[in-house]
């Protein structure tokens, strides 16, 4: 059996894309395990500029039309065995529909993961043109797909809303602990760092409810500082929210980071914040509570169980200024009543004991091997 992964973009973990992290880091680690696989990415420019990678990267141009599946993807299909399993990442992706029907025609097995664009948030965004593009072509794809993966219970909920009778497997991703940037241990002081890294979508992101909080917080903690790591088009205007709330000079918009950079400012923060209103699993909060930080997160970040069995941060049910301020100060609450290194030890436990890849990994593969079986 070989995996092909087949994504937007050239699955460049360096760039602050979810997607593409998340493809990455399970590719390498299906290769690191002795799994065949590939990956096949759909990008306006071919040149494999990235890192060296443990695994074979194809890439094929992406077309200015965007339903047209390049030529040399579809020759490349038809030179698959048949135990080969295709494996698409995300949703709403018009080229993704062509491939499926392309790969139902041919006869290949493939599955689809949405990546969270399937929650009942997510459509509140642009509602009535994603209502009619899902009836029109997403609603086809999911029925051609062997079994739909999706990564956390919100998404399998709206998913089951949408649409009866297909195979949906729920499994999350795993991820390694970091060792050279984990966070450092510092005693708790008054100067509490929180800090986002993401893209800077306000509304998804819940960056609108955080700053407003955040400006009620400072009341309680006039000390706090709050850090933005990312970038978007946005940008400009949570700016503009953090001056009319008079909370600019409190807050550092870093700008997009990557690598080791970015990784530096993680491991500087007291707490790390996701309020994000639709995900399907944060790379980031993994990320930051890998390095020991604990979090404050959305219940609709799909790891609200974790963090509370664990006691790795405060999880909020819903995104709004009110559970947002209680979450900070609770927060704050647990940061300077409780060790800094069993807060280290609490986050840290959480990713190895939910998001070991030994376990992920096997799960995935009987998802493949359902797959070839249907």
């Amino acid at each position: 059996m070989e995996i092909i992964h087949i994504a937007l973009g050239k699955v460049n973990p360096q760039r602050m894309n979810g997607v593409n992290k998340v493809v990455y880091n399970l590719a390498t680690e299906q290769a690191k395990a002795g799994v065949p696989v590939q990956v096949w990415g759909i990008s306006h420019s071919i040149v494999h500029d990235y890192p060296e990678r443990n695994f074979k990267t194809v890439l094929f141009q992406k077309s200015k039309f965007p339903f047209f599946m390049p030529d040399q993807m579809k020759e490349a299909i038809r030179s698959t065995s048949n135990d080969v399993v295709f494996h698409l990442h995300g949703g709403f992706i018009p080229v993704f529909y062509s491939i499926a029907r392309f790969l139902h025609a041919e006869g290949k097995k493939f599955i689809f993961t949405p990546h969270g664009s399937y929650n009942r948030i997510a459509w509140r965004k642009s509602g009535t043109s994603k209502a009619i593009y899902f009836r029109l072509f997403e609603q086809s794809m999911l029925q051609k797909a062997a079994i739909v993966h999706v990564l956390g219970k919100s998404e399998s909920d709206g998913l089951n809303q949408l649409l009866k009778g297909i195979q949906i497997q729920r499994v999350p991703y795993g991820f390694e602990l970091f060792g050279e940037h984990a966070a450092a241990i510092n005693p708790a002081s008054s100067n509490f760092l929180i800090g986002f890294c993401g893209r800077v979508d306000i509304y998804t992101k819940g960056l609108d409810v955080l700053l407003d909080a955040f400006a009620l917080f400072l009341h309680e903690v006039p000390t706090a500082q709050l850090w933005i790591i990312g970038d978007g088009p946005e940008r400009a205007s949570l700016e503009q929210r953090a001056d009319s709330l008079g909370i600019k000079e409190k807050i550092t918009f870093w700008g997009s980071r990557f690598g080791a950079e970015k990784d530096g400012l993680l491991a500087q923060l007291n707490l790390f914040v996701h309020p994000s209103r639709n995900e399907g699993l944060p790379t980031a909060v993994l990320e930051a509570a890998s390095m020991g930080i604990p979090c404050l997160i959305s219940e609709a970040t799909n790891l609200g169980d974790e963090i509370r069995q664990s006691k790795a941060g405060i999880v909020i049910s819903d995104t709004n200024k009110t559970e947002m301020l209680e979450g900070l100060i609770a927060s704050y609450r647990m940061y300077i009543h409780t060790a800094p290194q069993e807060l280290q030890v609490r986050s840290r436990s959480m990713v190895e004991s939910n998001f070991n890849w030994k376990k992920i990994l096997s799960d995935f593969n009987s998802i493949y091997q359902r797959a070839l079986s249907i």
